[in-house]
């Protein structure tokens, strides 16, 4: 009975438990004439004609943008292919992935490789039964012993591996190197030195930042991590998720608020929060219009369409800089996505699956996929030192080294908690309408107590990720 209701409850809510920017709807230009991919309404298939009498390997990702799953078919899929004569790899790259997966999944259906938007989408599915225990194959690839380790156990529960976090992803500041040169303006490093900037951008006429989040609300969600981490702190967050302290604490309410007043002084792309998204935030910030993107890292993807030819180097990211209560450097942790595995497949494919998730567990995967598709596939490894950056364009790059500053942050444990990967689907949610706050519909105290009110509830019922710990100040 209990996996019943589970199911039932994955179908109504799962849905909100992305991570903004992972799903993008794209126009299917192709004429198929490399006879490698066969398309649906919606729906883009990677599929291999020679190879059809081949057992399928199934896995479903998100509607990626044409290069890049031609990159994915040349560096996963072909090169599966290529390593035994007995199954083929296909990929279904489908704009509503997460419905897709958690509606199939329900029915004890869907594909072997289950593609995942974050840890927090993840413990739902454990609960009703959806996917494999992982441990066996963590010990045969050694998964635990390369992969950083706050980001190893977000994909646990109660102890036993379910997800691999496929990439790294951190909210930051992207900023214009020519934007800021021309206008006299240093590279912040404090949170002081960033207003002071963004209040004369808006006296210029320009953009303070441009970010929005127009056709996919859970953007809002990057706020509401971000100042989580750089206002009330980590350690402050830490308690609060293991439930050692209340969500009701003056820390929180003070990040909250931060948000609001960023809002208020029309530092979020002011009126045009609501009819932007990435891809036009990123348009305006090439364009001059603006000094700052705050956003994911995984941006970079789309980027490359914008900071082009002589634009391409005036793009930079930073973390965000520091505050008074967290002076460090600090990243807020994010994932691109998750891999699991159907626990309703076939035996012979769950083993075929755990190959080729290892296969993207590495440092050349990694490499040849960042090269190609810069900002998605920062492998989360404790040593990236094997990732060659000297032939990647300028993007490629830079991303790698976002990922090693991360990386390296980690391990001094100065980093927070981003909300799709560790705060459970419900408290997510609550983190998604902070702009219940922005829009005065609800006040700072009363939203914090909604914050508690759901967190509470699902601690109580064991869905909260598991916690790592920061650096103690």
């Amino acid at each position: 009975m209990k996996k019943k209701l589970i199911a039932m409850f994955l179908v109504a809510s799962m849905a909100m438990t992305m991570l903004a920017g992972c799903k993008v709807s794209t126009s299917k230009d192709s004429d198929g004439k490399d006879g490698g991919e066969t398309e649906g309404a919606d729906i883009t298939v990677l599929t291999d004609e020679e190879l059809e009498g081949r057992e399928e390997i199934t896995m479903w990702f998100w509607g990626a943008e044409p290069y890049a799953q031609e990159a994915m078919k040349e560096i996963l899929v072909d090169k599966y292919n290529a390593s035994q004569d007995e199954y083929q790899l296909v990929v279904e790259f489908r704009p509503s992935v997460d419905s897709d997966m958690t509606t199939a999944l329900a029915a004890d259906q869907g594909p072997d490789i289950v593609y995942g938007s974050g840890p927090a989408f993840v413990m739902p599915l454990v609960e009703a039964g959806k996917l494999e225990n992982l441990d066996a194959y963590s010990e045969q690839y050694g998964w635990e012993d390369k992969i950083l380790q706050p980001y190893y156990e977000s994909g646990t529960v109660n102890g036993n591996l379910y997800s691999l976090v496929n990439g790294v992803s951190t909210m930051g500041v992207f900023y214009n190197k020519k934007v800021l040169e021309d206008n006299g303006w240093e590279v912040p490093t404090t949170i002081e030195e960033m207003e002071a900037i963004m209040d004369e951008a808006l006296e210029k006429g320009m953009y303070a930042s441009v970010t929005g989040n127009k056709g996919w609300q859970p953007v809002n969600e990057n706020y509401g991590s971000l100042f989580l981490t750089h206002i009330a702190g980590p350690e402050t967050m830490y308690k609060v998720l293991t439930g050692e302290e209340s969500w009701v604490n003056d820390d929180v309410k003070a990040a909250i608020q931060k948000s609001k007043d960023w809002w208020d002084k029309g530092y979020l792309a002011g009126d045009d929060y609501v009819n932007l998204n990435f891809s036009e935030s990123l348009q305006l910030l090439s364009e001059e219009k603006a000094p700052f993107f705050i956003g994911p890292s995984i941006a970079f993807q789309w980027a490359a369409s914008y900071f082009t030819d002589d634009k391409e180097e005036n793009i930079a990211f930073i973390p965000f800089p520091a505050t008074e209560q967290v002076p460090e450097t600090t990243y807020t942790l994010g994932a691109a996505c998750t891999l699991s595995i159907n626990a309703n497949a076939e035996q012979s494919h769950k083993d075929e699956a755990a190959k080729i998730i290892d296969m993207m567990m590495n440092a050349e995967f990694m490499q040849e996929m960042t090269a190609a598709w810069p900002g998605y596939w920062g492998t989360p490894l404790k040593d990236l030192s094997a990732v060659d950056t000297s032939e990647m364009g300028y993007l490629s790059s830079e991303f790698v080294s976002v990922v090693q500053s991360v990386s390296d942050a980690v391990n001094q444990g100065n980093f927070g908690y981003y909300d799709n990967v560790f705060f459970p689907a419900d408290t997510q949610t609550r983190i998604v309408n902070i702009d219940e706050v922005w829009y005065d519909t609800t006040t700072v105290d009363d939203y914090v107590q909604s914050l508690e009110d759901a967190f509470a509830e699902e601690f109580e019922k064991g869905l909260v990720p598991p916690i790592p710990a920061p650096a103690m100040k």
